[in-house]
């Protein structure tokens, strides 16, 4: 064992007892972390507009300050990206995290300040690695390469204050050498914004490295990997790598592709796999037990103050908001968020569950504007990956993306959904793939289930299994390929479908 790795490994593990403190007194941790940033706003123009001097509670801060979303901060982004300073935090942003989603074309810039850098993106980094650690004492992982996917940068598309790109870039342009030394490929090469040429680099380079670790969407590392293997030749990555012990994924649910990573990826029990919840606007979230799939402790003392609003209230401007020691287990919340990066009462557009209370953890379940909710039938992204999943384990098959959207009523004729899905294996029954996603739906959703029963409003999907690099080449079409781009899963109208279905005859 190397000496980089024993350090390392003890510098992670110091950091495990301020998580445990966290994880017990998490209302606490949550009232500094409120002070601190209203202290913090009281110096900007958002905060003398909105009167922060006078605010001492989180209920002031509640009945005074309305939730925002993107659009409604924009103009003080534009404005901050134009060189003007201090109009929603006080110190200096020449860093914007460039950010699409999935339900807008146009871009998102979302700050980033240098005590979001430090305080959320930097501290979410180490503790994801020293969790890792605790759950892995004997880890070597520090002795190979972490292979990091990132985006790219740009200049300021509002003038030449600062910088924008996708926040895995903007993280790793601001890295400090010692963590620069133990990822690969070179800044360089993980910054190229060709994204083809860049993955072809990134694949030619780390075929050449005993890469330990990954960190990326699991999309996106499909196609970086699938790259390396045929440039080797070989079978499997393990083959490849065969010190690789850990694959850190976040931005899409995991499980749908767990089968074709521990299956024909990284075919061995001895692979592990770390979930995080990071976005351009903090890092919300890291699986802190391995055993538990899907759950992720959220991190209460990254310079974020959470608030959590019920489904029904998610649109209103002053929604009734609960506070971490407020929520209640397996019901669904729209997460709003106010950071150390100058976002207030900002709506993320994530909806998550909680699944467990002191430690609180969370899955995260959808998108507030990813469902199907065409007939009433209120369809989220966590009923489809509970149904996609158990699908494919009946059938043998494996996904590599989907998307999904309704069918309309006609003229005397019911409604119903329509899936487009990409297999990586094919199910070995596809009329039984169908049936079981179907069933599935309706077994985890009781109002897709009233709208199916006997047919009366829905009738069974539609399935279309298409072709391998499908969704690869509609995102390419798109402008979408790498970065933090998604797949939208869900959508409640048919632009997605109609889209993908009538550019097939391109794609062949």
């Amino acid at each position: 064992m190397t000496l980089l790795n024993t350090t390392l490994k003890w510098l992670l593990l110091r950091r495990v007892p301020r998580i445990e403190a966290m994880m017990a007194r998490p209302g606490e941790i949550q009232q500094a972390v409120f002070h601190q940033l209203i202290s913090k706003g009281r110096h900007t123009q958002w905060g003398r507009q909105h009167q922060y001097d006078s605010i001492r509670t989180v209920r002031d801060f509640q009945e005074r300050v309305p939730v925002s979303s993107y659009e409604d901060l924009f103009p003080y982004i534009e404005r901050t990206m134009k060189g003007e300073q201090k109009l929603l935090w006080p110190s200096r942003i020449h860093w914007f995290s460039k950010s699409s989603g999935t339900t807008n074309a146009r871009s998102k810039f979302i700050p980033v300040s240098q005590e979001s850098l430090d305080e959320s993106h930097f501290r979410g980094g180490k503790d994801m690695m020293a969790l890792y650690i605790a759950n892995n004492p004997t880890s070597l992982t520090f002795e190979g390469k972490g292979l990091s996917i990132g985006g790219s940068l740009h200049e300021n598309p509002y003038g030449p204050h600062g910088y924008a790109g996708d926040v895995s870039a903007v993280i790793m342009k601001n890295l400090p050498p010692w963590a620069q030394y133990i990822r690969t490929p070179s800044i360089e090469v993980a910054l190229m914004d060709k994204w083809e040429e860049k993955i072809d680099r990134m694949a030619e380079i780390a075929a050449r490295e005993n890469v330990t670790s990954i960190l990326g969407v699991p999309t996106w590392a499909l196609v970086l990997l699938e790259k390396v293997l045929a440039i080797t030749g070989k079978q499997n990555i393990l083959e490849v790598w065969p010190n690789f012990e850990v694959f850190i994924h976040g931005a899409v649910a995991f499980q749908p592709y767990r089968d074709l990573f521990s299956n024909e990826i990284f075919p061995s029990q001895e692979i592990r796999y770390l979930e995080i919840y990071n976005a351009s606007e903090g890092f919300f979230a890291i699986q802190d037990d391995l055993k538990r799939v899907g759950e992720m402790l959220i991190m209460l003392d990254y310079g974020i103050f959470y608030e959590f609003v019920p489904m029904d209230e998610a649109d209103k401007p002053f929604p009734k908001a609960l506070t971490i020691e407020e929520v209640e287990l397996n019901k669904n919340y729209a997460l709003i968020i106010t950071t150390n990066g100058g976002l207030w009462r900002y709506r993320v557009g994530d909806t998550v569950r909680f699944t467990s209370k002191y430690p609180f953890r969370l899955k995260v379940s959808g998108r507030t504007k990813h469902f199907i909710n065409a007939f009433g039938e209120e369809v989220i992204i966590e009923n489809a990956e509970t149904a996609i999943t158990r699908a494919c384990a009946a059938t043998g098959a494996t996904v590599s993306d989907y998307t999904a959207g309704p069918v309309y009523m006609g003229s005397g004729t019911n409604g119903r959904h329509e899936w487009i899905i990409e297999f990586s294996s094919e199910p070995n029954h596809f009329d039984t793939f169908c049936k079981i996603l179907d069933q599935t739906l309706r077994q985890v959703n009781s109002d897709y289930d009233a709208k199916r029963y006997n047919d009366m409003v829905l009738h069974p999907p539609i399935v279309h299994a298409v072709p391998r690099g499908t969704f690869y080449d509609w995102m390419k079409t798109r402008g979408k390929i790498g970065g933090q781009h998604k797949v939208p899963r869900l959508s409640n109208n048919r632009e997605y479908l109609d889209d993908i279905l009538g550019r097939l005859t391109t794609f062949s």
